[in-house]
């Protein structure tokens, strides 16, 4: 979709920067300074926009080797998130956000693929967040992204969405919802194994340079033993292995449920439903469930 008057236009770049902005609210003494403080207060939503982007295929080549994508001349069908990545950080970097960035646990994700993206395409693409709704655990936010081919009239052809969920640990309603309800998947004899600079690896075709997926040390400061891997990692490695299967025009639905932690193995299981897959990763030695989803035909 085209800018509209109430989106706020923001570069669309990502990197140490951003992951800088993220950090200042969490950090002591810093993070009380105007400008600086999240209030926790009134928040009625927010809307952003990046200038028009074409997809340049040495970028997607690159994010389809590292989560195991074949080359093709479209792009895998969770690619359109990292255009989207940049402006889910400016929305909550932004003063008027309620909570810090560092800190917001992805719980869900939720993409629809209407038509493959092509090499050289440009797109619009737009992210709103709304107000908070309660959770179990908290309260969580839903980043609402729309992907448009880009046409200077005005709205283009719809070509890609999704909605990311966020949870921000807190005070919650046990009455709340506690997210989508997705089938049960064995666990699969596939395993992967993940070196310890996966999420490096990731980082630098994402953009998102989280400590928490870097290193042991940055990793500990957050509270985690050791670094894990990207969520919008396994999402994306699960898919490229159905990836042959998959229509053109396909939802995608997981729910992260536990960190994989690097290096490590994950095992990939996956069943045919009426109208797609379900899968699922899981610890081979525990059978400990990482992440579930399920595909759909549209």
């Amino acid at each position: 979709m085209a800018a509209t008057e109430d989106a706020r236009v923001v570069s669309g770049e990502s990197g140490i920067g951003t992951l800088l902005r993220a950090a200042l609210p969490s950090l002591p003494g810093i993070g009380s300074l105007p400008g600086v403080r999240k209030s926790g207060g009134r928040f009625d939503g927010l809307t952003v926009t990046r200038p028009p982007v074409t997809v340049e295929r040495d970028h997607v080549e690159a994010y389809a080797a590292v989560c195991g994508f074949p080359a093709k001349d479209t792009a895998p069908p969770t690619y359109p998130h990292l255009l989207a990545f940049p402006l889910h950080m400016a929305l909550m970097t932004d003063p008027t956000f309620p909570a810090p960035a560092i800190g917001m646990v992805h719980l869900e994700n939720s993409l629809t693929q209407h038509r493959p993206v092509r090499m050289g395409e440009t797109l619009d693409v737009t992210a709103s967040v709304a107000p908070a709704k309660p959770h179990p655990k908290g309260k969580v936010f839903e980043f609402v992204t729309t992907v448009h081919a880009a046409d200077p009239d005005g709205r283009g052809e719809l070509v890609w969405e999704s909605t990311s969920t966020y949870l921000r640990r807190g005070a919650g309603d046990a009455g709340a919802s506690w997210g989508t309800e997705l089938p049960d998947v064995s666990p699969g004899a596939t395993v992967w194994r993940l070196p310890a600079d996966l999420g490096r690896q990731y980082a630098a075709v994402s953009g998102d340079y989280n400590p928490i997926h870097l290193f042991p040390v940055t990793a500990k400061a957050l509270g985690f033993n050791r670094q894990i891997a990207h969520g919008m990692w396994t999402l994306a490695r699960s898919v490229a292995q159905l990836e042959n299967r998959l229509p053109d025009a396909v939802r995608v639905d997981v729910a992260f449920r536990k960190p994989v932690f690097l290096p490590g193995k994950v095992a990939f299981g996956s069943r045919a439903l009426d109208d797609g897959y379900a899968f699922t990763l899981t610890k081979p030695e525990s059978q400990t469930v990482h992440l579930v989803g399920r595909t759909t035909s549209l």
